[in-house]
């Protein structure tokens, strides 16, 4: 990180010199309502802004709470310890920790060198980022998404190791230099490095942890993440080996947990990719069939249309109309 960034968020704040000076719990003041839990937005957003940052209070305990917003933490240096609904979290330097907000976090006291910057973030925030990705379709990603803005309740959070992703790193500098500095447009600078940080973090799901009291729901991610990975030529029967599972059974559980087949799961994969193909690349509409895992390409083109009431051609021309 650019030093002079890292100083300014390094600097011992008012809050932390209170506590060194004494002070053996939070001021709830600053974050909550008189007999409250739940961190307040409201406490800690300008009037008219979607999203903060503001440097993680070091040197003391933070009690078990909610927030009323999504928040994301970036450990710049150091590390710090998230129970997240009683799993305990050690977020590493580099490392990313992104919040529900029906997460119960608790948060151990910090050393002086644990420098971590916190987001606090309004869900509408990520509109513009989602539809950024709206191309990059996929289940892992709509799980991803939608257990993070709240629809499917249950998730606590998703931890990203990421410290070696140079990308991820310029996008998070970015965005935390954004937000500290005034500029024209500072909304939809930050809300597109937002969708730029998403399509880089959705191309690193093999390093992501997602929380939940759920085995279930982490069943489900190994799932989807094989899909995802594995989308041209993964075998269910393959699957089923990896997990040591009996092919049945697993076959009914993720028809159970998704709603749908496997085979579902994987059409669906493919004929997304399939438009990311069509649409961002000149590849030849046979060659897009093969590279998805069709060798039968008439079956491919009349899966392609029922899906999306258009042949690969069609849609290809449409879009560049």
């Amino acid at each position: 990180m650019d030093e002079k960034l890292y100083k300014e968020l390094r600097n011992i704040t008012d809050e932390e010199k209170e506590i060194l000076q004494g002070r053996d719990n939070i001021d709830r003041r600053l974050y909550m309502e008189q007999q409250s839990d739940i961190i307040n937005a409201n406490k800690l957003l300008e009037q008219g802004k979607i999203i903060t940052i503001r440097p993680h209070t070091r040197f003391i305990h933070f009690p078990k709470h909610t927030h009323d917003y999504i928040e994301v933490i970036y450990m710049c240096s150091g590390s710090t310890t998230h129970i997240i609904n009683d799993n305990k979290v050690v977020l590493e330097k580099g490392e990313l920790l992104f919040l529900s907000m029906n997460a119960v976090q608790e948060i151990l006291p910090a050393k002086e060198n644990d420098v971590a910057v916190n987001f606090i973030i309004l869900p509408e925030f990520f509109n513009k980022a989602l539809n950024m990705i709206e191309m990059e379709e996929s289940p892992l990603k709509d799980f991803i998404i939608e257990s993070l803005v709240g629809k499917k309740g249950n998730i606590g959070y998703l931890h990203f190791k990421v410290a070696d992703v140079l990308s991820v790193q310029n996008l998070i500098e970015n965005l935390i230099w954004t937000i500290k500095n005034d500029s024209l447009n500072k909304r939809s600078i930050n809300q597109i490095t937002m969708g730029l940080l998403f399509v880089q973090l959705l191309n690193n799901t093999d390093r992501v942890e997602v929380g939940n009291n759920s085995d279930d729901r982490k069943l489900l991610i190994t799932i989807l993440r094989y899909i995802e990975e594995n989308y041209k030529d993964g075998e269910l029967t393959n699957l089923a080996k990896n997990l040591n599972y009996d092919v049945y059974w697993i076959s009914k559980k993720i028809k159970e947990l998704t709603g749908s087949t496997y085979t579902d799961l994987v059409q669906r994969k493919r004929l997304n990719q399939a438009v990311y193909y069509l649409t961002q690349t000149n590849i030849l509409i046979a060659d897009i069939g093969l590279a998805i895992g069709y060798d039968n390409l008439s079956y491919f083109h009349r899966i392609f249309k029922a899906r999306f009431g258009k042949t690969p051609k069609q849609y290809r021309d449409n879009y560049k109309k």
